[in-house]
């Protein structure tokens, strides 16, 4: 299992990537492997304002669905044009070319509720 210290990490396994005020933003390592093979990626969210722990859209595997929610308030500015035609590419390449969206967000955002690599290696051998 993969833990990036570049990153932070939500209790719900997406991962953000901050750079100035714009951040990119995935599954984890761990949530692929749980969801299995990734078959659609479903987020319409482009242009609107989410709150942190909002749904912005939601990943398909072959088993299951599941929502995937803002690790912090911003505005949903891209999302990875990739995905649609090689949604497999988050199962391949989670923290690289497995993206999936990029927002921009106000400084002094709240992100006291995001966890760095050795926190959410903890959760993740707790829920394993």
């Amino acid at each position: 299992m993969n833990f990036p210290e570049d990153l932070k990490y939500t209790k719900e396994h997406e991962w953000i990537r901050i750079e100035g005020t714009t951040a990119t933003v995935g599954i984890t390592d761990f949530a692929q492997s749980q969801l299995g093979d990734i078959v659609y990626i479903d987020v319409d969210s482009v242009g609107d304002q989410v709150d942190a722990n909002q749904v912005f859209g939601s990943v398909e595997a072959v088993k299951t669905v599941s929502d995937l929610f803002m690790p912090i308030s911003g505005e949903v500015s891209e999302v990875n044009p990739a995905l649609e035609d090689q949604p497999e590419l988050v199962n391949e390449d989670p923290y690289g070319n497995g993206w999936m969206i990029k927002i921009t967000f106000e400084e002094g955002v709240d992100m006291s509720s995001l966890m760095d690599a050795d926190a959410y290696q903890k959760q993740v051998e707790q829920e394993a």
